[in-house]
Parts: structure tokens; C-alpha cells; sequence
């Protein structure tokens, strides 16, 4: 089938953004439309307008940029042809299994809680899943339910993992996958950071516009307020999000508690990690990917500097 159906919606969106936008991005009808790369006056969260018309672009088979915690994410449907379609877009291999996104509360139906390990307790690790999404996203990759397409899994059948990212509890990117999964029907939408290939996470949605603008087929959801978006996550820094597995065994720490692995070390840190860990009777292990210092955040440059007279 190919990108057939990502590809024929592609115009009528673009006929209805015609037909709908006016001067200044706002609809006929004064409804603000979902922001286009590069387009001034940008939807925001928050605006129950904007995300429902992010959410019908998103059904549509646009992808969707939009404020996750303190970075950017990039959201779309979870179809085969979609989640190919923005690998290529991006420069990630189009054989790589996607993540996938939710609402918290549906977030433990993704996974198949009769294949945990024998030595990681199901309540335990739920437990653990509630605090870190408390304190902001986080990323859990655990055996899979079966219905969820090998697209997005990873490993052989019977084993088959999937990675599930989202954003927290006090993200206001939930009011905007609550619509996106409403309008699709689906339990889950794929994600992936709303970056190029080997590129940090973009955490300011004009410099994400400005590396989509190209793009016709990508809407920007930002953030009313970026500055609040961070602090509203105080222990996390604008990196990609931290990821824990619990779809193998990873032992047992020195103090004989049963291990996690930290899979990736990203926006909340190890140490944060280890704790909070500890808490609901794990310990942590560190892949080696995990082992190094925590990413930087994205460098942007500095705004040129304005010139007196100049009229901007």
C-alpha cells in the first residue's frame, strides 16, 4: 500500500486550510487554525479551539509538533504508512520500531503484565510508573500486548517489547492526545521527538517551525508559555525523555532488591531515578547507554542583535 493514504490526505487538508484560513491564521468562522510551520500567529495548548483542529489535521494523517513538558514533541497517527512516512521525513531508518503515546491512565493497557519477570512485582512496577508521571514524562518499555502492531514492537513473536512515552500528569500535551485519540479512535498514537535524525530534541517551537517549515504536512502546537512549561517540571531538564525497560531481568542490586534498567538517561536524572526507585523496592541498573553524563540541552543561537533605526 505504501504512503497511498498519508499521501491523498495531504491535499485536502491543505484545500481546507484554504478555504478556512484568513489573513492572520484565523478561520471563517474566527477559529484559529492548527499553526503551519513557519506561519505567524501559532495554535497553542490550551486553546480548545487549536487542538481540535490539531487533532482533525492529526486524523488526517498530518504529523503533529506539540509542547511535551519542557521539549517538543512530534505525534501522529500509528498506522504503518504514517509512522514511515515521518521516519523518512526525519532521516530515521523507516525499519525502526516506533514509540507510542497516550494518556496516563491508558498507558498500563499497552502493556502485557503476564510476561513480567517473575522477580518484578505488577503492583510495584505500577506504582512506580504513577510517581514518575506525577513528577513529568517519562518512558517505560515492557512487553507488549498482543494486539499492538509489530510496527511498533520490537523483538521476536512471544517476546515482543513496546516502548511507551507520555507526557505526565500536569502537561497540558494531555488535553491534546485526549482529542487526537478521541478523533481517531485509537488507544495510542505514535511519537518520536520532534528533532532530525541525531539531532536534540527541539524545546522552543519557533526554532521547531523553522526546521519543519518545509513541511506542509506538520502543524506546531506550542506552548502558551514555554518559561512555564519548564517549571512546571522542575526536576526535568529540555532533553529527550528518560526510558526504564522491565521486559527482561535485570538481576538484583547489591542490596538484593530487584532491578530495573535505566535505558536511557535523558530528562529526569539517574540519581532522581534511583531514588524514586527505591521507594516501591527496586534497584537500578544503567545499560550502557545510560552510563555517560546526561545530554545537553539543544543550543540555539542567540537573536542578532537589533540595530537602531532598523525597522524589524
Amino acid at each position: 500500500m505504501g504512503d497511498e493514504r498519508a499521501v491523498l490526505v495531504e491535499e485536502p487538508v491543505r484545500e481546507r486550510d484554504e478555504r478556512a484560513t484568513g489573513e492572520g491564521g484565523a478561520g471563517a468562522a474566527g477559529r484559529p487554525a492548527a499553526g503551519r510551520p513557519g506561519a505567524s500567529g501559532g495554535a497553542v495548548l490550551g486553546d480548545a479551539a487549536a487542538v481540535r483542529r490539531a487533532a482533525e489535521d492529526l486524523e488526517a494523517g498530518c504529523a503533529v509538533v506539540h509542547g511535551f513538558a519542557a521539549i517538543y514533541a512530534l505525534t501522529a497517527r500509528p498506522d504503518r504508512e504514517v509512522v514511515a512516512r515521518v521516519h523518512r521525513m526525519t532521516g530515521r531508518p523507516e525499519g525502526r520500531p516506533g514509540g507510542v503515546t497516550t494518556v496516563p491512565d491508558a498507558l498500563p493497557g499497552l502493556f502485557d503484565w503476564t510476561r513480567l519477570p517473575a522477580e518484578l512485582p505488577r503492583r510495584q512496577v505500577r506504582a512506580l510508573m504513577e510517581e514518575l508521571y506525577e513528577l513529568g514524562p517519562f518512558g517505560f518499555r515492557g512487553p507488549a500486548a498482543d494486539r499492538l502492531p509489530p510496527h511498533l514492537t520490537s523483538g521476536p513473536d512471544g517476546m515482543r517489547a513496546v516502548q511507551v512515552i507520555a507526557p505526565g500528569r500536569h502537561c497540558p500535551s494531555n488535553g491534546f492526545l485526549h482529542a487526537a485519540l478521541d478523533r481517531t479512535g485509537a488507544e495510542y498514537l505514535f511519537i518520536t521527538s520532534a528533532s532530525r535524525s541525531r539531532q536534540l530534541p527541539h524545546w522552543r517551537a519557533d526554532e521547531a517551525a523553522r526546521d519543519f517549515r518545509h513541511e506542509p504536512w506538520v502543524r506546531i502546537l506550542a506552548h502558551a508559555d514555554e518559561s512555564a512549561a519548564r517549571l512546571r517540571h522542575p526536576h526535568h531538564t529540555p532533553v529527550t525523555t528518560s526510558m526504564i525497560s522491565f521486559d527482561r531481568s535485570a538481576g538484583f542490586g547489591r542490596a538484593g532488591l530487584p532491578a530495573l534498567t535505566l535505558e536511557r538517561q535523558g530528562s529526569l536524572s539517574a540519581e532522581h531515578i534511583r531514588s524514586v526507585a527505591a521507594n516501591h523496592g527496586f534497584a537500578l541498573v544503567l545499560a550502557p547507554g545510560a552510563r555517560g553524563p546526561r545530554p545537553d540541552p539543544r543550543p540555539y543561537a542567540p537573536p542578532a542583535p537589533s540595530v537602531p533605526g532598523r525597522r524589524s
